[in-house]
């Protein structure tokens, strides 16, 4: 149900609001170059900085323009567990085909408190549900122990697992039940996460290089590593660069630069510097998109 190369998609903005014109050109974008699906609202979306009205709004479009040709995942997480199942019975009256929960940031539950609160959501969800675990952004880990308690819920399907670590993303694989999908967190980690069992990557850099990551990903279902790792090679420079400042700075601005969406950012995020946007442009010549 949830394999291959999923796109968090950023929010575009045009005078602080949603550009609707660009977001449709960016999902036509990924479309074209043969990703599975896309995430709406994930972190790379800016989630945190949506109204709630926007945020169903994001999540509205980015249904409405993927029409059933690639799947729709849902970004309906918060650090507010009552606010999480709003997010999710308004997200589920639309066109969707599934939610991704990110572990609460900021108020750094215990592991008990994380499988209570995302058991809580799946009792108010009526589609699949995807955790995501992202110790980074969030100041929490969710243990393999916790994954697998809330892997044994019906309507709880997978995880997308960024904790960096392959020993974690492992012990998951290994014990989890046979439908239960652990998609990569991270660009970089996306080859080795599928080489021991993984079912792909919810990406930041196919939103820029769409084509080469379900190649990759392609290859490696395959079993041909040989040219996975070749594409992987080629891929790093340029993963490297989107994140040398705050997902989603160097994304957008790669964005901006390839001529999809104009060039906003909101606060507390900003531009990035003059430094950081002549690395983008080199790694984006080298790649050869510009």
């Amino acid at each position: 149900m949830f394999k291959g190369v999923y796109t968090a998609i950023v929010t575009p903005f045009k005078a602080d609001k949603i550009d609707d014109d660009s977001l449709q050109k960016l999902i036509e974008f990924q479309i074209e170059n043969g990703v599975d699906g896309i995430v709406a609202c994930g972190s790379t979306g800016e989630s945190a900085t949506l109204s709630f009205e926007e945020h169903i709004r994001v999540i509205e479009l980015a249904a409405q323009f993927a029409s059933g040709r690639i799947k729709v995942l849902a970004g309906t997480g918060s650090n507010n567990t009552h606010e999480a199942i709003e997010l999710v019975k308004e997200a589920e009256k639309l066109h969707i085909d599934g939610h991704l929960q990110i572990t609460p940031y900021y108020n750094k539950p215990t592991q008990e408190g994380l499988y209570l609160h995302f058991r809580k959501i799946s009792e108010n969800a009526k589609l699949p549900i995807i955790l995501y675990n992202v110790p980074t952004r969030t100041s929490v880990n969710m243990l393999p122990e916790t994954v697998l308690r809330l892997s044994k819920i019906d309507n709880i399907k997978g995880i997308k697992e960024a904790s960096g670590s392959i020993e974690q993303a492992a012990t998951i694989l290994r014990d989890a039940p046979e439908d239960f999908y652990l998609l990569s967190g991270d660009d970089a980690m996306t080859l080795p996460i599928i080489a021991i069992g993984g079912h792909g990557v919810i990406s930041t850099v196919s939103n820029i290089a769409p084509k080469d990551m379900s190649l990759m990903t392609d290859y490696c279902f395959k079993g041909d590593y040989k040219s996975a790792r070749k594409l992987n090679f080629k891929l790093l420079p340029l993963i490297h660069a989107m994140f040398i400042e705050t997902n989603p700075i160097p994304v957008k601005k790669a964005l901006n630069i390839m001529g999809f969406i104009e060039n906003e950012i909101r606060l507390p995020l900003s531009e990035p510097s003059g430094s950081t946007i002549e690395k983008i442009n080199k790694a984006l010549k080298d790649y050869g998109i510009v």
